[in-house]
């Protein structure tokens, strides 16, 4: 088991991860758990802010929150997906509803998962590697 856990972290090793969502916990929550498994994670506190971390940092995979001030999670998948330069960014969405509603409009904003809040470690490992490691 133990030589499974290290190929997946070395796998992940090096793996630019942006997190957006207005709770501060839920951002720490996911920096803490992905930096130990060697990933460069950056954060931000609503779509905004994450637009400009995009451009800077291009990173890997994005998870964003639904339920966010000024701009949504849906509404900044529609903007990652709809930019020619950051289209193909696997964009995870992250709810504490888990209606079929929900997943519908986030497949239709083109988000390639979606996460219910609060999410396991192996949750958010598992969706990394689904979307990112057959990539890398």
């Amino acid at each position: 088991m133990e030589n499974l856990a290290t190929s997946q972290s070395a796998r992940l090793s090096g793996l630019k991860v942006l997190v957006i969502d207005d709770s501060k916990t839920i951002r720490r929550t996911a920096e803490t758990l992905l930096s130990k498994e060697g990933c460069e994670v950056f954060t931000a506190v609503d779509g905004f802010d994450a637009l400009s971390k995009i451009a800077d940092h291009q990173p890997d995979i994005v998870f964003v929150d639904i339920m966010m001030p000024r701009l949504d999670g849906y509404q900044t998948c529609s903007l990652i997906k709809h930019n020619k330069v950051f289209r193909s960014i696997p964009v995870i969405m992250l709810s504490s509803k888990d209606g079929l509603f929900d997943r519908a409009r986030g497949r239709i904003v083109g988000s390639e998962h979606y996460l219910t809040k609060p999410f396991t470690k192996d949750e958010l490992l598992n969706a990394i590697e689904t979307h990112v490691g057959a990539a890398r």
